[in-house]
């Protein structure tokens, strides 16, 4: 089976699943979208409102300045490969629960093992947490670390912004270092022992 096949089968189990209650309300479940060999993954936190309708990820404001921050770095939405820790929205925007986070973690797997991307980037609290616990996204932002053999990077979700204009400069000044670690992504070691895992993040985010 193809890369492109299993994440299309990936898909169509989302759309059927019945794991936790979030498909109670499901209008169309939300399994993510981008090519099969996409160098980057953005992994946001739940589908919204228009995520529900469309069944696609970050399709509201949101998705717009995602949209505005790739083009600042040459790159389109369609070179990447956008999805959320949970495929189902949760009523009212809320936050996902950990039941609900712990349904959908096998289909987020099986989509990074499928794509094997150079960089993860994590959008928000909840998708940084899968990776880092323990971490405020205020400390760590833009600082990559190895994580199960992934690159992963934290970023604040584009909607903080939205309603914080002061972090806009802290997210574009954030994106403006991804090409850098996908040229670099192989240099980053797979393990970074605690004391030197700082000093790791901060020589990589120079490039």
């Amino acid at each position: 089976m193809t890369s492109e096949e299993t994440l299309k089968e990936i898909a169509e189990e989302v759309s059927h699943c019945t794991k936790c209650k979030l498909h109670y309300s499901r209008q169309k479940g939300v399994p993510g979208e981008g090519p099969p060999d996409a160098e980057i993954v953005f992994i946001g936190e739940g589908p919204g409102y228009h995520e529900n309708v469309q069944g696609r990820p970050f399709v509201g404001a949101a998705g717009q300045f995602l949209e505005e921050l790739l083009e600042t770095i040459g790159m389109k939405r369609e070179d990447v490969f956008i999805t959320n820790v949970v495929k189902c929205r949760p009523p009212g925007n809320r936050d996902p629960e950990p039941e609900e986070l712990a349904a959908c973690k096998g289909y987020l797997d099986r989509q990074l093992e499928t794509l094997n991307p150079k960089v993860v980037v994590t959008l928000g609290r909840f998708s940084m947490a899968r990776y880092i616990a323990n971490a405020k996204i205020s400390h760590i932002h833009g600082k990559p670390r190895r994580v199960n053999g992934l690159l992963v990077v934290p970023f604040y979700h584009p909607a903080a912004a939205l309603h914080r204009p002061s972090l806009r400069s802290e997210i574009e000044k954030d994106f403006a270092k991804l090409p850098g670690l996908i040229e670099n992504a192989a240099q980053f070691p797979d393990y970074v022992r605690e004391e030197q895992e700082e000093e790791q993040a901060e020589q990589l985010s120079m490039f």
